[in-house]
């Protein structure tokens, strides 16, 4: 299970990558698209919408289960992923990478420091 050092986590299993430009990008966690199995459909939010730390933006289905995805932070919506539309599966390749799923504006950049750690995220994530 990959958990990249330079990313922070929430305990729901999303990952924060902060940008230099006082945006980030978030997806789910190869932890998490490893319990949810083949990802068959993600649901993006639109540009422009606001979200406060902790609501839910979104959905990702699989064969398995349907999961909300929780905002780390306050933040607006940038742009989705829309690349997942057509290509879901890439959540389940490339958690890290091409799987992600928002680009936000972060409205609250202190909510940050509350966000979890590579090491206290592999805690949460264990098996």
């Amino acid at each position: 299970m990959k958990i990249p050092q330079d990313l922070k986590y929430t305990k729901d299993h999303e990952w924060l990558k902060l940008l230099d430009n006082g945006e980030a990008i978030i997806g789910i966690t190869d932890y998490a698209q490893q319990s949810l199995g083949d990802i068959t459909f993600v649901e993006l939010p639109d540009a422009g919408d606001r979200f406060d730390s902790g609501a839910p933006f979104g959905v990702v289905e699989s064969v398995k289960a349907a999961s909300d995805l929780y905002m780390p932070i306050d933040a607006e919506i940038v742009e989705g992923n829309a690349e997942l539309e057509d290509a879901p599966e890439k959540v389940n390749q490339s958690a890290f990478e091409e799987g992600w799923i928002v680009k936000i504006k972060i409205l609250d950049a202190s909510q940050i420091s509350g966000l979890l750690a590579a090491a206290a995220y592999a805690e949460i994530a264990k098996d």
